[in-house]
């Protein structure tokens, strides 16, 4: 694996970690598709440093179950501020 992206992976992952961001903000925030920022955090992050793979896993997945809640919120702002 390249060092930029090594570096990118734990770049993402220190974000991820300390701001509790979803795969869609970082993929905004470091210009990169969530296919990226995905396959960075379950596959790249590992070969580097499993245990801190371990902590953003365990971020990604609170984000993934709260996802529903998140979208229902949108949407209802959406049609909220129509009136």
């Amino acid at each position: 694996m390249k060092d930029y992206i090594a570096q990118r992976c734990l770049s993402e992952a220190d974000f991820i970690l300390t701001t509790g961001s979803t795969v869609r903000k970082t993929a905004k925030k470091f210009m990169i598709s969530k296919s990226t920022v995905h396959k960075d955090m379950t596959e790249r992050l590992m070969s580097i440093n499993k245990q801190l793979a371990i902590k953003v896993k365990k971020v990604l997945e609170k984000n993934k179950s709260e996802r529903h809640i998140r979208g229902g919120f949108a949407t209802k702002q959406k049609y909220s501020d129509i009136r």
